[in-house]
């Protein structure tokens, strides 16, 4: 590689953290005008690896070359300032700010002593614009969906005129239309010299805009390939270390006539409905649909969290009045939010507590103290059974991987012996392997007799997962399949409300 194409490179880097050796000499590279994919399990270092080049953190040992020079960024302001963008796989916009103000915060444009909201304004309609999107800037970012906010925070970082953006899985919330747009983005900002550093466990995607692939694992280098000489087979067993011959499990549960939730006629005003569907015991039914179908909404109405204009929810045979999240806790139904960081953790809080963060009354005396030493044996059991990596109980969620972050929200509905679980978007921002681990953790429920609901945008999810699948389209059940008698085609067909089926 000629020396003058290399605009970044990270030489024998680690990173420490307390119990944790996040990076342990790892090089990478990155040329002017490429897109570079990073590749891992959760917990093999990418994001402190690319944090590290974006100065969110500083190495311990080695060094960052950035434009042929040592540089060491003090902050991501820094970085910024030096052309050097990121965009978390967490979102991070001010919910109750304008997309503008967000786009532009702190670099608002001013006239005088004044913000110059017209030219603010102006300024995000052109970036929007440049992104093919339909959104009004002077809308605020909390009434908007999360595959919008995401595109939003990757406005965010092209508004900064960047040499260097760094993507950590940006397609994670996306449609595959709005995926689409974005990789047209990408493949012009790479035509204009700008070079991208790309974190995302949708492998197959990747051939749309890839150049070369760096594998970590454990927090080690393992290569760095031309991603269009290398199969994905062989970037997934340097993944993980070995081979991984089937996607999906082997699925031990089975269906049976009991129906544990029955919905009928369920409708919220002009968000969906009126719609009907059932849940049996030991099955695992799919929610599929084109993304703002309504499939989220309905799973949030039957939880509580959303007001329901009319219809019934029936528990077996009993129908019951649920207003609240906490009504839907007392009568066994829990709900797995797609957005963890901002539904589902205490991102401060242990480990441990999070766990037991749904039934601390069964940790509690009689005098409402916890019984920390009945806290630290039950968030042992689920470390233990659901294999989440981290160095002890106490420490704090938000260091630990997104994998591993989903694991515990999974715990806590387990430890409160829940009935029935709805799961949106599980595996999302979760590698390979611990995909394999959540698939296998969803039929092992649905074997005890819990009722599962897949809510998911990863059609191949549905066909190996599934034994039913209700496909949503604009508010409605536009048909309910047997996964095994269905195909892709169909079900897309469904969503896109171009026939009607029931199996």
């Amino acid at each position: 590689m000629n020396q003058s194409d290399e605009i970044l490179a990270l030489n024998s880097v680690s990173k420490r953290f307390p119990g944790v050796l996040a990076l342990d000499n790892v090089s990478f590279s990155l040329r002017r005008g490429e897109a570079h994919a990073l590749c891992g399990e959760n917990g093999a270092g990418k994001s402190t690896l690319m944090k590290v080049m974006s100065g969110v953190y500083q190495a311990d040992e080695g060094e960052l070359v950035y434009k042929g020079k040592v540089c060491s960024f003090g902050s991501s302001v820094d970085a910024e300032a030096a052309g050097i963008a990121i965009i978390h796989q967490e979102l991070n916009l001010i919910p109750h700010l304008s997309v503008a103000e967000n786009i532009f915060l702190a670099r608002e444009p001013v006239r005088g002593f004044f913000i110059d909201r017209k030219k603010m304004r102006a300024d995000a309609q052109a970036l929007l614009d440049r992104l093919k999107l339909r959104i009004d800037p002077r809308q605020l970012v909390k009434n908007l969906s999360c595959a919008q906010q995401q595109m939003v925070e990757i406005a965010k970082a092209l508004s900064l005129n960047t040499e260097v953006l760094i993507m950590d899985e940006p397609t994670s919330s996306l449609t595959e239309s709005e995926t689409g747009q974005l990789f047209a983005i990408i493949n012009e900002l790479k035509r204009n010299g700008v070079s991208v550093v790309y974190i995302s466990h949708r492998l197959e995607e990747m051939q749309h805009i890839i150049d070369r692939v760096t594998v970590l694992r454990d927090g080690k280098f393992v290569s760095t390939d031309d991603f269009h000489a290398i199969s994905l087979d062989a970037i997934v067993a340097k993944m993980v270390g070995r081979t991984l011959d089937e996607k999906f499990p082997e699925r031990y549960s089975k269906p049976t006539d009991d129906v544990l939730l029955r919905v009928t006629d369920l409708c919220r005003k002009d968000v969906f409905g009126p719609l009907s569907f059932d849940l049996k015991r030991g099955e695992i039914l799919g929610f599929s649909g084109l993304m703002g179908a309504g499939r989220t909404e309905v799973a949030r109405a039957i939880f509580g969290a959303d007001p329901l204009t009319s219809g019934a929810i029936h528990l077996g045979d009993t129908e019951v009045v649920i207003d609240s999240p906490i009504d839907a806790i007392d009568h066994g139904i829990a709900y797995l939010s797609e957005d963890r960081k901002s539904h589902g953790l205490a991102i401060r809080m242990s480990v441990a507590a999070n766990l037991t963060l749904t039934n601390v009354s069964a940790l509690s005396n009689r005098f409402g103290f916890i019984d920390f030493a009945k806290e630290e044996a039950v968030a042992k059991q689920y470390i233990a059974a659901l294999g989440i990596k981290t160095p002890t109980s106490k420490q704090i969620a938000r260091n630990l991987s997104g994998g591993n972050q989903q694991k515990i929200v999974i715990s806590k509905w387990l430890y409160r012996e829940s009935k029935i679980i709805f799961f949106d978007e599980p595996t999302r921002g979760i590698d390979v392997g611990a995909k394999f681990a959540i698939y296998q953790l969803l039929d092992k429920l649905a074997s005890e007799g819990i009722g599962v609901v897949l809510i998911t945008s990863e059609l191949p999810e549905i066909m190996g997962m599934t034994d039913r699948v209700a496909v949503f389209h604009e508010g409605r059940i536009s048909g309910i399949v047997n996964t095994r008698e269905s195909s892709q085609e169909e079900i897309m067909h469904l969503a896109s409300g171009r026939q009607a089926a029931m199996h």
